[in-house]
């Protein structure tokens, strides 16, 4: 088994309400930054895996993704990089 660090985005989904990313882009015009269109906020999760290979640690965190880290009504996930450690 090989060591792997896995991060995976979590984003709120388009259309579903983003409180804090409003607050962001409201307080951000507010600063001047005109030319911001929209801002969102979501989280970045870190999983340090133990797995055979890169494609199974990616399998390995989509299936926490699906089972308990993203919200599937509301959250969507993307696996942003896995890499050896």
């Amino acid at each position: 088994m090989n060591r792997y660090r896995v991060a995976v985005q979590i984003m709120p989904r388009r259309g579903i309400l983003d409180p804090q990313g409003t607050a962001i882009a409201h307080a951000l015009h507010s600063l001047g930054y005109d030319a911001l269109g929209d801002a969102r906020l979501g989280k970045l999760v870190e999983l340090d895996l133990s797995a055979s290979d890169e494609a199974a640690a990616e399998e390995a965190a989509r299936e926490m993704c699906d089972r308990l880290l993203a919200n599937p009504v509301t959250e969507d996930f993307a696996i942003a990089e896995v890499r050896g450690l």
